[in-house]
């Protein structure tokens, strides 16, 4: 499944509220739930966090992809987000994280898991379109991009 098919208006959110790494997970989360992809929050909440606590998803180039595998889900999600102004989360290049790509999937799913982090870091290779999205004003837009790469 390619990560574009699972980019929708509903699960992507600008500008992202948190202004911290756990707030933002728990933001990104929160996205699931309301676009009704995930029943149970604490559970993807918690398998995001040990996730994290592990090694930090915060990459280079202000993009981050949070991301777990857990039960709660049957196949894989994405969740959005933007944030403009950037959050530090702890990345490798310390420098503030504006992309949020959180990926849930299945424990015996690594097969689209591992697709879409690789789409995610084809993506990422172009610095332009990093901004353009980054700076995206709606959903709607940042779809758009998406869609459009």
């Amino acid at each position: 499944m390619a990560l574009i098919q699972l980019v929708q208006e509903n699960i992507v959110k600008t500008p992202l509220e948190s202004t911290d790494k756990p707030d933002v997970l728990r933001e990104l989360v929160q996205i699931l739930k309301d676009a009704g992809e995930i029943d149970d929050f604490e559970a993807v909440l918690t398998a995001v966090q040990d996730r994290e606590d592990k090694q930090s998803t915060g990459l280079q180039d202000g993009i981050a992809v949070p991301h777990c595998k857990t039960r709660a889900v049957t196949r894989l999600k994405l969740a959005i987000g933007l944030a403009p102004q950037g959050i530090d989360f702890n990345s490798l290049d310390k420098a503030p994280s504006k992309l949020f790509f959180l990926l849930v999937a299945p424990p015996d799913m690594a097969g689209p898991h591992v697709q879409a982090l690789a789409e995610i870091a084809k993506l990422a290779q172009s610095k332009a379109f990093c901004k353009a999205l980054a700076n995206a004003e709606s959903a709607a837009e940042a779809v758009e991009l998406l869609q459009g790469e």
